[in-house]
């Protein structure tokens, strides 16, 4: 991992930029990712050079505030390559396109070592030199940019100050002044300057403290420490330091830091007359204004690599109101318990029964996030790819505002990304073939996402050859996956699902993107994790379409409550169709499954007393109550003993002991306390 070099930020508020740094880095990144892809098309656009030119500006100063060097000097570099750009004095071409995008593959990868923790050193020393080569390779005069951030003031522009700077400080300072001259320690004063383009100032200033920490011990800034946590100060930052080193060796050593630079400077004394206060003044190792607090090892900032999720205030101040109307209702409550007036107790249950709805959507719309955060790292990918592959590709995106959960928006990345590599290796075809087809060169890609009531429908799909049908049933025959006999009876859809299965693949040689089996069952298993449902439409050379269904949230779903025989099951109503019933003469038996008409289609049934082991009396019925429920384009009916009511459920977690066990999503803790197991559906079929 890059480590800290300079200043060692070892504690301090290390722990609360952290995060800070981490998430504004991966959008700086995706900014230089998406402005690159612009630029390659468009070698001329002047907006893209800029917005890839203060990301890159950006991320410099973020990453040396936080001491990360091996970051701040690449992006240092990348920085004085597009100053030339920006100012024509060097012109964009491909090259220069695939070094930076070298270049952010790399601060990628860095940044995601910081997350993780671990300790890998990146050597970006040949991504320099070709930054460099790069730089000046139009001509050799063109002088190379320095950034105003290293450039130390000369000693004659400094300026001295005489003692009143002494004013500032109270009767403990001077105590503090006057003992240490008297031991032959020095005393001094620094006025400090931050780079106006200075990003994180608090973190900046709490590294020159440490820097003066490690040679002496701060007497006091200003301003105070708590309005330079709060930020709640200008560029400039005034210290008072008591130590043995020599003025020029600390003024060196603050003007080392990135970004800052000593402008005024001064050794003070102090008069026979001030030295007179009296007063106990601690011990110089007791004198710290900076508390050493929540200290962090650089080597293990992984830790630091938080979930988080960006709220509007509004959000925040309605959560508020409602959290003040709900402690109003519960005195109300209490006073109602205290009277024993029953007559006010349906009013006001009735009041917390709305507060809490109220609560319920708010928290959830406070964890949602935009879908956009995993569609943006999707265009690089396919440009890669692209490449690689030797394909043209169009790659359109649609429904970017469509927002999840954020839990689900962390999962759901991988699958995607499976999804899409498939749809432009196995599914695009090559440009020759598309000609003879009679389709365009460039094949077409796109990936939509939508919201359906409780649900968010994600779409991959493309224009490519489709599924082959016959090698897919040839295939599963000869894995073994369903019999020759089975093969005969089973629909076009159902077979070219089997795609899904472990280990499953058509592909004619293995290459560095696919053919060894592994991706798609990744998939479903994901997606089933996630509670959602994944399915394959495609039709023999006009394209595939992968649609995937995914709840809007994992905390709190809508359910049918259902009994089976004595017992409450939970069925997740995003999964239902329809509820029905049968009579039981109206049960056939075709090759050994239970089916049933439904407005003229058949419809097989599954009794769920035998498949979660409750005794069943189902033969003993003679009408049946049946829940429709759907895993794509399959329908399956549930039967069951009785339809209780719909109801909104917490979701629990079954715990490490009971997790992954078939046909169980999870847990819901019912009103009168009983516990009722969540079906999960998609085992079912």
């Amino acid at each position: 991992m890059d480590r800290i070099k300079k200043t060692g930020v070892n504690d301090m508020e290390f722990n609360n930029y952290m995060d800070l740094f981490l998430e504004e880095s991966k959008e700086h990144l995706q900014v230089l990712n998406n402005q690159l892809l612009i630029l390659e098309k468009e070698h001329g656009n002047k907006q893209a050079i800029g917005e890839i030119f203060r990301s890159a500006h950006t991320l410099k100063g973020m990453s040396a505030t936080m001491g990360f060097e091996g970051i701040a000097d690449l992006t240092h570099n990348m920085e004085n390559l597009l100053d030339k750009i920006r100012a024509d004095q060097l012109q964009v071409n491909q090259e220069i396109n695939d070094i930076l995008f070298k270049c952010v593959d790399t601060i990628e990868q860095m940044v995601q070592n910081i997350i993780d923790g671990t300790d890998q050193t990146f050597d970006v020393t040949d991504l320099i030199a070709n930054l460099e080569r790069l730089e000046k390779g139009e001509t050799s005069s063109i002088e190379t940019a320095v950034s105003t951030e290293t450039e130390t003031p000369a000693n004659d522009s400094i300026a001295t100050m005489d003692n009143q700077a002494l004013d500032d400080l109270d009767d403990f300072g001077l105590s503090m002044i006057a003992k240490a001259k008297d031991s032959g320690t020095g005393a001094y004063y620094f006025k400090i300057q931050l780079d106006e383009n200075c990003v994180m100032k608090a973190v900046r200033v709490f590294m020159v403290f440490n820097t003066l920490e490690q040679m002496g011990d701060i007497i006091k800034s200003v301003p105070h420490t708590q309005e330079i946590e709060d930020e709640n100060f200008d560029r400039e930052i005034t210290v008072y330091l008591v130590s043995e080193k020599p003025l020029e060796h600390i003024r060196e050593a603050i003007n080392h830091i990135s970004e800052v630079n000593v402008i005024e400077e001064s050794e003070l004394s102090v008069s026979e007359e001030q030295k007179e206060i009296t007063g106990n003044v601690p011990a110089m190792d007791k004198i710290k204004e900076i508390s050493d607090k929540d200290s962090a090892d650089p080597a293990s900032a992984g830790k630091f690599a938080q979930k988080t999720v960006r709220v509007e205030i509004g959000k925040l101040d309605t959560l508020m109101n409602l959290v003040g109307e709900l402690v109003i209702n519960k005195t109300r409550l209490e006073q109602i318990h205290d009277e024993g007036d029953k007559g006010s107790l349906n009013e006001t249950i009735e009041q917390v029964g709305r507060i809490t709805t109220d609560l319920q959507d708010i928290v959830m719309y406070v964890r949602m996030v935009p879908i956009e955060q995993v569609f943006n790292r999707f265009p690089r990918m396919v440009r890669d790819l692209s490449k690689e592959l030797n394909k043209e590709i169009n790659f359109i995106m649609e429904g970017k505002e469509t927002e999840l959960d954020r839990t689900v928006i962390d999962e759901i990345g991988d699958p995607l990304v499976h999804l899409i590599r498939n749809s432009i290796d196995h599914g695009i075809e090559n440009s020759k073939d598309r000609l003879q087809a009679g389709k365009e060169n460039a094949g077409l890609v796109r990936i939509s996402a939508k919201q359906e009531g409780n649900s968010v429908m994600i779409v991959v799909e493309d224009d490519g050859a489709g599924i082959d049908t016959e090698a897919v049933k040839r295939k599963a025959i000869e894995k073994g996956v369903i019999s020759e006999e089975e093969a005969q009876s089973l629909s076009e859809h159902v077979i070219n699902n089997l795609i899904f299965e472990a280990g499953f693949s058509t592909a004619k040689k293995v290459t560095d993107v696919s053919g060894r089996g592994v991706g798609l069952d990744v998939v479903r298993q994901k997606i089933n994790s996630l509670r959602g449902t994944v399915h394959l439409e495609s039709k023999r050379n006009e394209g595939s379409k992968f649609v995937i269904k995914l709840p809007l949230t994992l905390a709190i779903i809508q359910a049918l409550m259902i009994k089976v025989k004595e017992e409450v099951y939970a069925v997740p109503l995003a999964n239902i169709d329809e509820t029905t019933s049968v009579y039981q003469e109206e049960i056939k038996n075709i090759q050994g499954q239970q089916v049933m008409v439904l407005r003229g289609n058949v419809l097989p049934l599954i009794d769920l007393a035998e498949v979660l082991d409750v005794q069943s009396d189902m033969e003993k019925e003679e009408e049946l109550f049946v829940v429709v429920v759907r895993k794509g384009e399959e329908r399956i009916g549930l039967v069951v003993s009785e339809l209780i009511a719909q109801q909104e459920i917490v979701i629990s977690s079954l715990g490490t002991l009971l997790k992954g066990a078939t046909g169980v999503a999870g847990a819901a803790i019912l009103g009168d306390g009983t516990v009722s197991l969540i079906l999960d559906i998609s085992t079912l079929f």
